[in-house]
C-alpha cells in the first residue's frame, strides 16, 4: 500500500516492526530518486523519541548516501545551521518545531522536496492541541510543496481508528491497515498492606506507611527482575520515588522530559547496559524509544487509562 503511493495509517501493537514497515520502501524511494532537499519529513510526539528514530533510520541508511538529521528545542544552533546549508534527505521532528520551521524562508526552499509525512504515535496527537497543531502545519506544508505529499501514520492498538484517519488525512482519509500480530500481556494488581517494617521506613523516609509499603513491594518487584520500568504519572511524583528509592538501593535512576538531554541519554545508556536496573519513569518512555531488554512493567497508582497501560507494557 505505501509503495502504491496510498495515504495509510498503520495500526499494529508497540515493538511489532510497523516503523521499519513504513520506512523500508520509503527510504528506497527516495534512494532511487536521488533529488536535493527534505524528502521525508518523520514527525514523533516527544523529543527523547526523536533521538531514538535519528539512531535507528541512520542504522537503516548506513550502506547509502541519504542523510538524516533531527531538528527540536534540544537542538543546538551550529546543527540548524548546517541544515539550512546542506538539508538532510531525513528530517525528524516534532509538532511544535515543525510550526517554527515552516516559517523560515530558507527552509521552505528545502521542505518543497517533501515526498513523504511519517507521524509515529500519532494516536498521541490526535486529540489535543497538538493533533489540531499538526493537522495546521500539514496544510500549510501543502501549500508550500504546492503537490500532494503522501501522508503515513502509525499508530499503537486503539479502539478507534477511523477517527484518528479521518484528522489526518488529506482530501479524504487515511487508509487504515491492521497488523494481524497479537501479544500476550500478563498483568498483576497489587494494592500493598502496611506491615511492621513499613512503619518503620516510614519514619525514616518522612514518607506515609501506605507510601512506604508501595516502595517495599517496588523493591521486592525490582529484585524478581533484571530491568523494569516503573511508570508514574507526572514527573514529580517520578523524582520522589526514585529518591526514596535511591535510598535503599543504588541502581534505580528517574527520566522524564525535564531532564537535561545529556543526563536522558546517560541514563538510558546506562539502562540498556543493565547498570540500571529499575527506571522510574513518566510517559516519555511510553511510545517505543528503544532502551534495551525490559522484563517488566510497573505501574505505580492508576495509569488513568487502559490505553496507557497497554501501551506502557
Amino acid at each position: 500500500m505505501i509503495r502504491s503511493g496510498s495515504d495509510v495509517l498503520v495500526v499494529a501493537p508497540t515493538g511489532s516492526g510497523k516503523t521499519e514497515a513504513a520506512l523500508f520502501p520509503v527510504l528506497e524511494s527516495i534512494q532511487d530518486a536521488r533529488q536535493l532537499g527534505i524528502q521525508v519529513l518523520y514527525v514523533t510526539p516527544l523529543r527523547a523519541l526523536n533521538r531514538d528514530m535519528v539512531d535507528r533510520i541512520q542504522r537503516l541508511v548506513a550502506s547509502t548516501k541519504l542523510t538524516v538529521g533531527v531538528r527540536h528545542g534540544d537542538t543546538p544552533t551550529s546543527d540548524r545551521r548546517k541544515q539550512a546549508a546542506t538539508p538532510p534527505n531525513v528530517l525528524i521532528t516534532t509538532p511544535e518545531t515543525l510550526q517554527a520551521i515552516l516559517s523560515g524562508k530558507i527552509m521552505q526552499r528545502h521542505l518543497k522536496a517533501v515526498e513523504y509525512v511519517i507521524i509515529d504515535e500519532v494516536h498521541q496527537l490526535a486529540h489535543d492541541r497538538r493533533g489540531i497543531q499538526l493537522t495546521i502545519g500539514l496544510q500549510r506544508l501543502r501549500r508550500i510543496t504546492d503537490h500532494n505529499f503522501q501522508r503515513i501514520g502509525l499508530s499503537a492498538t486503539i479502539g478507534h481508528p477511523e477517527a484518528i484517519a479521518s484528522v489526518f488525512g488529506n482530501e479524504k482519509p487515511l487508509e487504515v491497515l491492521h497488523s494481524d500480530l497479537e501479544k500476550q500481556y500478563e498483568y498483576h494488581l497489587e494494592w500493598p498492606r502496611p506491615i511492621d517494617k513499613d512503619f518503620e521506613a516510614a519514619r525514616d523516609l518522612y514518607i506515609t506507611p501506605e507510601a512506604a509499603a508501595g516502595l517495599s513491594a517496588i523493591e521486592d518487584s525490582l529484585d524478581q527482575s533484571r530491568s523494569s520500568l516503573v511508570f508514574v504519572n507526572a514527573r514529580p511524583l517520578a523524582e520522589l520515588l526514585g529518591s526514596r528509592l535511591a535510598m535503599v538501593r543504588q541502581d534505580v535512576a528517574v527520566h522524564h522530559g525535564s531532564l537535561p538531554r545529556e543526563e536522558r541519554t546517560r541514563v538510558e545508556a546506562g539502562f540498556k547496559a543493565g547498570e540500571i536496573r529499575g527506571l522510574v519513569c513518566t510517559s516519555t518512555l511510553e511510545l517505543g524509544i528503544d532502551i534495551g531488554t525490559v522484563d517488566q512493567v510497573v505501574q505505580y497508582n492508576s495509569p488513568r487509562q487502559v490505553t496507557s497501560l497497554i501501551q506502557r507494557v
